[in-house]
């Protein structure tokens, strides 16, 4: 499950919920962080995982996908020896090709991760029953998903081809691959789910397959009560004013919310579901077993 979206709209603390939810089901679940991101640890109390394979919660485990570090498991499976993986990618000439071909972080990152869903993983270890990818904002997920395909399409032969084919070809497979968009109901990040939809469709043909809605405020006051709100602005006390002032601007952005989910259920094909706003600074634990049972109901 790749989960990806506009930068700060949540996509971390959502894949964390799907986690939950996915191994509270009993399923063997891993969330896996790219771009050198490792905020998840953190929502569970936990130190940072790394590269390594750690368990957070019961069935629930996260990896911090280093390229580097994904680059070399690539070597040592092509070259079937440890030492002679270590040799070429610390040399100095190997450093030098890759970095000059285009992509080849990308491909590397989006193969560790294909590498964990697999039956029999090319790195050993137990497999997993779904793996949820944490991917970076919109922009740059595309490139992740994108790079398999062009690897294969270019190299066309050898072992760099055959596994990016691999690759692509389960991206691109319905029954394995899911896609799932975070937005925010605001303008900017309901343009770039709108926008990840169309591009995903007709670059890698492929779908989005669920919108969560992240943040949503409560409709906490009736029509009734708007109207007797505004009749009672200006008057009483400093205080009251104020608390009258804040219910005020509350609903008016709660309206707001509510005209942005409409066009984001109008605009995209996938379904819509909503998460609510969490009036804390930092989700914990228990914040995100309640979204987890946010999910499951509306899963």
């Amino acid at each position: 499950m790749v989960v990806t979206g506009k930068g700060g709209v949540g996509k971390t603390t959502v894949a964390a919920a799907l986690g939950l939810l996915a191994a509270r089901q009993g399923r063997r679940t891993v969330v896996c962080e790219v771009a050198q991101q490792e905020r998840l640890a953190g929502l569970f109390g936990a130190r940072d995982v790394g590269h390594g394979e750690v368990e957070l919660a019961p069935g629930l485990f996260s990896v911090s996908v280093q390229p580097e570090q994904a680059m070399h498991e690539w070597l040592r499976h092509q070259l079937k020896s440890g030492a002679l993986a270590g040799l070429l990618g610390h040399s100095r000439l190997f450093g030098y090709l890759t970095a000059a071909a285009p992509g080849v972080t990308e491909l590397v990152t989006v193969g560790k991760v294909w590498d964990l869903a697999q039956v029999e993983r090319r790195t050993g270890g137990s497999p997993f029953d779904l793996v949820i990818m944490d991917a970076p904002a919109t922009g740059h997920a595309l490139a992740l998903l994108r790079a398999p395909r062009t690897y294969a399409s270019v190299a066309r032969v050898g072992p760099i081809a055959r596994q990016a084919g691999s690759i692509d070809a389960f991206l691109r497979d319905s029954s394995a691959t899911g896609v799932l968009s975070v937005a925010l109901p605001e303008e900017m990040p309901v343009n770039e789910t709108v926008d990840l939809e169309r591009r995903l469709a007709g670059d890698l043909e492929l779908e989005v397959d669920q919108v969560v809605a992240n943040g949503v405020l409560p409709a906490r006051f009736t029509a009734p009560d708007v109207r007797r709100l505004r009749s009672l602005d200006g008057q009483g006390t400093e205080a009251a004013q104020a608390a009258v002032t804040s219910a005020l601007v509350e609903h008016r952005r709660a309206a707001r919310q509510q005209e942005q989910l409409e066009r984001l259920r109008a605009e995209v094909r996938a379904p819509v579901t909503t998460l609510p706003y969490l009036f804390e600074p930092e989700p914990r634990r228990r914040e995100l077993e309640l979204l987890s049972d946010r999910l499951e109901e509306a899963l």
